[in-house]
């Protein structure tokens, strides 16, 4: 666990700094429009990241906490899908559009949600 916190803090930060290098970018240079998109997606290779580390995390946990996260995962993934949803359907009835920055905090969220409900049933 100690080694996972630590890439993640890593991670973390590197996507910070990518994130605030994209925005110095994007706000300091003339940059020509070809680039803006490689800017824009600058963070997403700190981001990329997450992935390999959560992978690995998962790969090392044991039986049963490897069955609390795939709950809480499922949860998280079935919870966003019907929220999400049923916002776009809200869109159509005239409420504001949201931003896909959204997404991600409805499905940590849910996963926090679904973590604490399925580690509660297998004590």
């Amino acid at each position: 666990m100690k080694r996972y916190l630590i890439e993640l803090a890593l991670c973390i930060t590197l996507y910070m700094c990518a994130c605030m290098a994209a925005a110095w970018l994007r706000s300091n240079l003339a940059i020509s429009p070809v680039w803006q998109p490689v800017i824009a997606l600058l963070p997403m290779v700190p981001g990329a990241c997450f992935l390999l580390i959560i992978m690995r995390y998962f790969r090392r946990i044991d039986e049963l906490e490897r069955r609390i996260q795939a709950e809480s995962l499922m949860f998280s993934f079935s919870g966003t899908a019907i929220i999400t949803f049923s916002y776009g359907f809200l869109e159509t009835a005239g409420f504001a559009r949201l931003s896909m920055f959204c997404v991600w905090p409805v499905m940590a969220i849910l996963w926090s949600i679904g973590y604490f409900v399925s580690k509660r049933r297998y004590q």
